[in-house]
């Protein structure tokens, strides 16, 4: 039975899934592989890579200007790619998507295409304290750039963003506001739809950083209302070297290139340059075709599923991971926050985190390590960094418990 047939009956047949992912059928270190990593980077399905492989193979060409066969074929499966995105978001228009390299340029972009134009001395950027560093450095540069200052949104103990003190914080000198859909080193899930509108009443616009949101739950743009959303393609199941940013197209329209090159000019003279239209504008040079076609095949086959049994599914295996951790009095949960999605970050008491990720791979068992570029809530917590067991729907709980196993092994060398 398929998994489309089974999203007709309403079900999911998760173990079915798995064989579409070749890359988890290995052995490392003498061990068969648990991949927990989910959060850095999702695995590929069969279909994303017999979509880049059929690319190269059949359609190669450079996509928009050539005047033959395999550019019209790949300028198709590239501009097809954009309206599974713009379907995927729920785009008002197709020109709104803007292909990057991943969420950090796009949110770069942001910050010198726009925020550099509407800054002023006096102005104010608010990002939380829970934030990845591709959402903060890039808000410091431009603050830098224009005398605006940046401030930041506060976190209770839990990992959550502190609404009532973001009250405090809004005003009409507050231009923009970004945060993160879902923290990656925490998995909290903010309140992004109250962060928008609150933002919205005194005149502020907002980015959010989506890379840890779309592989897990829908995104609704329009229902959001956010000006800005940004999201990679490799960690959606896709390619690696392509994202997304959407942009509502008043402020797209506004905004002035963030690269220049080929591709984003309609005409070039010595005397001056105009610009392409939307979408094109901020797409300088060769895309990353291959990359796009990549995810377009990701995004359709993410869409035959229910992503809602999907999502279940996943904060299953999170809760269950939970529970074995409560059980252990040598590990400390690190963010535990009451809505949270995809991401386990612990510590085991007296071992440092490195130390601990280096034992669980002689295991097989793949997790994360470190301040997982966000040092300033592991500064907040007090910790160094943590490790992070992060779940995609490929995983099971027969994963969780040979986690706990491993983990059971590395006490006993390093407590």
């Amino acid at each position: 039975m398929t998994a489309t047939q089974n999203k007709e009956l309403g079900a999911v047949d998760f173990e079915l899934i798995r064989q579409d992912f070749p890359i988890l059928h290995q052995e490392v270190n003498g061990h068969a592989l648990v991949y927990l990593d989910n959060a850095a980077t999702t695995q590929k399905p069969k279909a994303v890579i017999e979509a880049i492989e059929h690319y190269y193979q059949l359609d190669n060409s450079n996509v928009h200007r050539g005047a033959h066969a395999l550019s019209d074929r790949a300028t198709q499966k590239f501009e097809a790619a954009r309206s599974s995105v713009q379907a995927f978001l729920n785009a008002q228009k197709r020109e709104e998507v803007i292909w990057t390299r991943g969420t950090t340029e796009s949110i770069n972009l942001v910050a010198q295409s726009y925020a550099r134009n509407v800054l002023d001395k006096g102005d104010v950027v608010l990002v939380s304290a829970l934030e990845h560093h591709s959402n903060i450095v890039p808000w410091q540069i431009v603050c830098e750039q224009t005398g605006a200052s940046l401030k930041v949104i506060p976190v209770n103990g839990a990992g959550e963003i502190e609404i009532e003190q973001y009250d405090q914080l809004l005003n009409d000198s507050v231009k923009i506001v970004s945060v993160n859909h879902v923290s990656n080193a925490l998995g909290t899930v903010n309140p992004v739809k109250t962060i928008i509108d609150k933002a919205h009443a005194v005149g502020a616009k907002v980015m959010i950083d989506g890379a840890q949101a779309a592989p897990h739950f829908e995104v609704n743009v329009k229902e959001l209302d956010c000006d800005f959303y940004a999201f990679s393609g490799h960690k959606l199941f896709g390619p690696t070297g392509i994202g997304v940013l959407y942009g509502k197209e008043n402020l797209l329209e506004q905004m002035t290139p963030f690269q220049s090159g080929g591709e984003m000019i309609e005409v070039v003279s010595f005397e001056g340059t105009t610009y392409n239209k939307l979408p094109y504008k901020f797409e300088a040079g060769t895309p990353n075709i291959a990359g796009a076609i990549g995810l377009g095949a990701a995004i359709d086959y993410l869409n035959q599923f229910d992503r809602r049994l999907l999502l279940q599914y996943e904060n299953e295996l999170l809760s269950y991971s939970t529970e074995l951790a409560l059980e252990d009095s040598d590990i400390q949960l690190v963010g535990t926050a009451k809505d949270k999605t995809g991401v386990m970050s612990f510590l085991i008491k007296g071992a440092h985190p490195h130390d601990v990720g280096t034992l669980l791979d002689q295991q097989g068992v793949a997790v994360r390590t470190g301040h997982h570029c966000a040092m300033p809530i592991m500064k907040q917590f007090k910790v160094p960094g943590t490790v992070r067991a992060s779940f995609a729907f490929y995983n099971n709980k027969q994963d969780i418990d040979r986690l706990f196993s491993a983990i059971k092994k590395t006490k006993s060398f390093l407590l």
